[in-house]
Parts: structure tokens; sequence; C-alpha cells
């Protein structure tokens, strides 16, 4: 099966360059979609330095968020599976094979990569961002009916026909809430995978903050309250009516 790598960027110029030339060395890996996000440092100078077949790259005219920069990178994508690799270094692009094992073998249709299933390596940061993804997740599940451990994990993985043509229309750090919504009424196999986790500082780098923990607690009622009612996502659901539930 062929993959897709969806990479959104913003602000990047550090790392970006080590995470496409792992994720170039990985023989299952068929194509990187880069998005950038119209960044303002040297992002684009740091893509356009590695030369690779696999590199599709785009640059969003304007600063529009992570979840404009999926939908573009979605539209790109040729493979069988599609996977989100955020650009820092938090997320360790040579565990991707375990990530995707599931959807290669043909008993999962949706992996998540969780940082909290089965702990890995792990740098300890902060706490209370530790206890808010475990709340977010916990609320999501309330209204998905689905047991995860870790919705806002950046590593998400799907067969394309799930994925490639779902409604994306979060702004921000919403799409990780929206995604789980939506894949909580779809009769698709979920797993999850344990994965380590390599934490960015604010000095570093690290971009979310208290502001986005609000945001995603309006998005979770949002999405699992209101927005299934939305005409877009319903007929995105309904073609998967007949199918084996979960």
């Amino acid at each position: 099966m062929s993959v897709s790598v969806l990479v959104p960027a913003y602000n990047e110029e550090k790392t970006i360059g080590i995470i496409l030339k792992k994720l170039i060395e990985l023989p299952f890996v068929t194509q990187i979609v880069v998005v950038n996000d119209c960044s303002k440092d040297g992002t684009e100078d740091a893509v356009l330095a590695i030369r690779s077949k696999k590199i599709d790259y785009f640059k969003l005219e304007q600063n529009s968020g992570k979840t404009a920069a999926i939908r573009k990178a979605k539209q790109m994508a040729t493979g069988d599976i599609l996977v989100i690799q955020d650009a820092d270094l938090e997320y360790d692009p040579y565990e991707l094979e375990e990530v995707l094992d599931p959807i290669q073998r043909e008993i999962a249709d949706v992996v998540y990569g969780s940082r909290f299933l089965v702990r890995k390596a792990s740098r300890v940061l902060y706490f209370y961002h530790y206890l808010a993804n475990k709340f977010l997740s916990y609320l999501s599940n309330i209204f998905t009916n689905l047991n995860m451990t870790d919705i806002e994990t950046c590593y998400k993985a799907f067969r394309t026909e799930f994925f490639k043509d779902m409604p994306l229309t979060s702004k921000g750090f919403g799409m990780e809430v929206e995604i789980t919504a939506t894949v909580g009424k779809m009769p698709v196999r979920v797993y999850e995978v344990p994965i380590s986790y390599y934490g960015r500082t604010y000095e570093e780098g690290k971009k979310i903050g208290m502001k986005d923990g609000i945001w995603a607690i309006l998005y979770i009622l949002y999405f699992n309250i209101f927005g299934r009612m939305n005409a877009e996502r319903r007929a995105f659901l309904k073609r998967f009516d007949g199918m084996l539930e979960k």
C-alpha cells in the first residue's frame, strides 16, 4: 500500500529539514506532501534545499492555520494511506512504521499514535499539559463512545477513503477534535499504538497554550452536538451507510 505523509509547517526552519530527510529514508513512504502555512522564517528555503522526487511542496498565500494546511495536503495526496507528521521534532518519523502497521495488516482503518497508551521514551515537561490532554480525551470519549487515550496526538493515519474527503472546518488546533468527532460516527476500525514523544518547551518553539485548550473544549461540544448536523459532514458520513459497524 502506498503511503502519503502530510506535513503542515509554520516557522519550522530549524527542524523541517531533519524531518524530511528522515521521511525520505523510509522505504514505505511514497509521497511527502509539505504545505507551508505562509511561514515568516526560512522554512521554504529549508524545504527547497532538499532534492527528492518524494516531496510535493505548496505554500499557502496567507497564514491560515494547521487545518487549512492539512486540507490542502489531502487534496495533493495520492497514497492508499494518509498519515499526518508535524514538522517539528516532537514525533519521530522512524516510528511511523509501527503506526501504520495495523492498517498495512488490514485490521484497522484509522490509527492514532498515543503518547499515553504505554509510555515509551517521553520528555518530562508540563504537568498541566498532561492533565489537559487526558481531560480532553476523556471529554471527547463521552460523546464518541470511543476509549481513546490521546485525541490531541499528531500521529493520525487513515485509509485514504476515510480521510481524503473528510470535511475539516475548524481553525487553529481544533482539527484534532473535529477529526475524532467525525471518526466516532464512522463504521471504522480504530486502533491506537504507543509512540515516543519529544516535547518542546515554549522557548524551543512550542506553540500550543491554555487558549488552545479552551478552544478544544468548545470544539468538542460543537462538533459532537451541533457540528454533526452540518450538511457537508452528513453527506460525507452517508457514504459509509451499510458498512459493518466498528
